[in-house]
């Protein structure tokens, strides 16, 4: 695929949101594109797509050439709208932006708050401390990024110091999820920790009663959890949010 014919299918994309949303199509920055490689690698990565390999496919940069899935051609195109952004104040601080990794075709979406220091600098999520713990606790109920779940956050970019996020910058930030989300199409919705339950659900209902209790989002079921960090200030909280991810994982069962 050419430059010229990525730039058009961006527009399309782009367009038909802006339609649907404000009724008219708004002013944006063109997107850089080069064109798909027609090399014997090119080719081989066409045939062996996240989805059909059951693979996951790292979209935390911008693409060098799209694959022919849809979905993964609109989730690549978001990616690079994520890293040129600058809605709010966060894109002359960051590092990197973070627009999320795992497969295409998730069981699951794990939604946090935002980067941390780490996460800024890979342009990867959950990849510190609490991230790891967070691979584990996935593990431990069978879900993973590397086959059935996408990881995410409702903040793109980092706020200075690791500061709670600004209504402003959620509500600058939350439309991308939401595009996350729709193209994805998951089974459940993990969130983990208060800030990204309460901005998503503009809640103010402290997580030490929410969490385990079941919702929607997006008309997806919705389960919020303790943050990892959380968990890793006090481990008093390791069991209650064992028993939460058993009843999610339940759930989930009778979902599929």
């Amino acid at each position: 695929m050419t430059s010229e014919e990525k730039q058009k299918i961006a527009f399309f994309l782009d367009t038909a949101e802006d339609v649907l949303r404000d009724g008219h199509r708004k002013d944006r920055p063109d997107y850089l594109f080069i064109d798909d490689s027609p090399t014997p690698d090119h080719a081989s990565h066409i045939e062996k797509t996240p989805e059909s390999s059951g693979e996951k496919k790292d979209i935390s940069m911008a693409p060098e050439f799209l694959a022919e899935s849809p979905r993964l051609d609109g989730l690549e195109l978001l990616a690079a709208e994520i890293h040129k952004c600058a809605a709010c104040q966060l894109c002359s601080t960051r590092t990197k932006a973070v627009p999320g990794e795992g497969v295409t075709n998730p069981l699951v979406i794990v939604i946090g708050e935002a980067p941390g220091a780490d996460e800024d600098r890979t342009g990867q999520p959950f990849v510190g401390r609490a991230g790891q713990l967070l691979d584990k606790m996935l593990a431990a109920i069978d879900l993973s990024r590397e086959t059935n779940c996408f990881i995410a956050n409702m903040l793109k970019c980092r706020p200075p110091e690791n500061r709670d996020p600004r209504p402003a910058e959620i509500s600058a930030c939350v439309p991308f999820l939401d595009r996350q989300i729709d193209l994805l199409r998951p089974r459940a919705i993990l969130c983990v920790g208060r800030v990204a339950m309460h901005g998503l659900l503009h809640t103010t209902e402290v997580i030490g009663k929410a969490h385990g209790q079941w919702t929607l989002y997006r008309n997806i079921p919705f389960f919020p959890i303790y943050h990892p960090s959380a968990i890793l200030r006090d481990d008093s909280l390791r069991r209650p949010t064992w028993e939460d991810l058993k009843l999610f994982r339940a759930k989930v069962n009778e979902i599929v």
